[in-house]
This record gives C-alpha cells, sequence and structure tokens, in this order.
C-alpha cells in the first residue's frame, strides 16, 4: 500500500481535525443516545472517531472512507480494537453510502468533504443532504473550517479547493435553513486547533527525513509545504467549529 500525506499525519493523531476528542465525546453525551443506537462516522480516517463511538458510548457504526490509502489505516485500527463486530466499514463516497442506507439516529461528519457527491456543495446543500439520512429526532455532528475573519482571496483560493466554508454565523444559519436545531456550537481555541497540524507535520518531517528516496517523497512534501503555507498565512483566519444539530422530525 502506497503512503500518503494524510496516511502518515493521521496515524500520529487521536483525532483527523483541529478539535480534541473530550469535545466530540462531551457533544455525543448531550444526545442521550442508548447502547446499540445506529450511527455513520463519514470520512473515518484513522477511525478513531468511530471507535469511541462504539467502545464509549456502545453504538454500532458504520465508518465511510473514500480514500483506499486512508481505509486501509482505518481498517487495521479497526482490526487491532477487536470492533468488527461494532464498526464497519465501506470504501466509497459517502453520498454514495447515505443514498442505500437506512436512516441512521446520528451522524458524525468532521472535516468531510463532498457529502452530497456534487462536488463542492454549499454549507446549506450538504445540511440538506444528511439531514435525508437520519431517522427524526436523529443527531449531526458536524465539525469543519470555520472563517474567524474575512480571509484575503488567495487564502480562500487553495483553503476551500474541496469545501465551501463559512463563519460561526454562517454555518449555524445554514444549518437553521437545513431544517436542523442548532443544540450547540463549540470554536476550538488557538492551541487547540494548531495542535493538528503542528503534530501532522511532525509526523510527515520525520517520514521525508526517513524515506527520502520513497517515491511519493515528493508527493507527500509538496502537500506538507502546502499545510506548512496554510497554516501560517491563515493563523488569524482559520478555525475549527463543532456544531451538535438535531433533526427535529
Amino acid at each position: 500500500m502506497s503512503m500518503s500525506f494524510q496516511r502518515i499525519a493521521y496515524e500520529a493523531l487521536q483525532v483527523c481535525n483541529g478539535v480534541e476528542m473530550a469535545a466530540i465525546e462531551a457533544a455525543i453525551e448531550r444526545t442521550g443516545l442508548s447502547s446499540g443506537a445506529s450511527a455513520i462516522d463519514i470520512g473515518t480516517g484513522n477511525a478513531a472517531v468511530a471507535l469511541r463511538l462504539a467502545g464509549r458510548f456502545g453504538l454500532r457504526v458504520a465508518a465511510i472512507e473514500f480514500d483506499p490509502v486512508m481505509a486501509d489505516l482505518a481498517r487495521q485500527k479497526i482490526e487491532a480494537a477487536g470492533a468488527g463486530d461494532q464498526v464497519t466499514l465501506a470504501v466509497a463516497g459517502a453520498a454514495d453510502v447515505l443514498a442505500r442506507s437506512r436512516p441512521v439516529e446520528l451522524i458524525v461528519a468532521l472535516g468531510a468533504t463532498n457529502v452530497t457527491g456534487e462536488g463542492r456543495p454549499t454549507p446549506e446543500a450538504g445540511f440538506t443532504a444528511l439531514r435525508r439520512a437520519l431517522t427524526p429526532g436523529g443527531w449531526l455532528l458536524w465539525g469543519d473550517v470555520v472563517w474567524l475573519a474575512e480571509p484575503p482571496a488567495p487564502l480562500r483560493q487553495i483553503t476551500e479547493v474541496t469545501n465551501l466554508y463559512t463563519d460561526d454565523a454562517g454555518w449555524r444559519a445554514a444549518a437553521s435553513a437545513a431544517g436542523f436545531e442548532v443544540v450547540s456550537s463549540r470554536i476550538s481555541d488557538q492551541a487547540e486547533f494548531e495542535a493538528y497540524p503542528r503534530e501532522a507535520l511532525t509526523a510527515v518531517r520525520a517520514w521525508l527525513e526517513a524515506h527520502p528516496d520513497a517515491p511519493e517523497s515528493a508527493s507527500i512534501r509538496f502537500n506538507a509545504d502546502r499545510i506548512q503555507a496554510i497554516t501560517d498565512f491563515g493563523r488569524d483566519y482559520i478555525g475549527f467549529g463543532l456544531y451538535l444539530l438535531r433533526n427535529p422530525g
């Protein structure tokens, strides 16, 4: 299996986004979901969140990962945890899996891309698509980039390659427009948010130093430099928001 920036970085991280696991757990606790409830984890990455949903909350989790390299890591983590009876893994696009799945009681989507299957959806379009996949009274835990201030055009362009983002008020307005009740919203503090790229880049730089002649090294180095540039340039503009939304049914 070939390596990638994400594969190296996410193996070193607990959560593959700029938010701590404790914040995710606190949000899930607010749902009051019972053991055995059904959940989907979109863009599972290293499967850490899916495994926590199963291990701490007793949920039955369908983990989705589009990238086969990342899916290989997720599969390894699920097998190592002995959680195959509670966590299943689908290597596919989120929209395809949601289209053929029965509505579930919880969807977790942290840094997920293309949830509608139509490219870069607007925040409202993404929320509308996910709401259709929830039971009445079901929950969406959504986390993604938040603009803390209006970004310079070049920063917006390189950051929004796969997703369209908005500010905190914009995310909450989009959720409400899609029919969700906004139960809670949280912006990661700067130290929490900056730990994510710092730890990822540290792991990737170490791998590059140890594997200078690997065939993937040029691509991995390019992505590391891109993430470093976005992090440095975007420090005053980029944050991470975590939103607990309820489908009122």
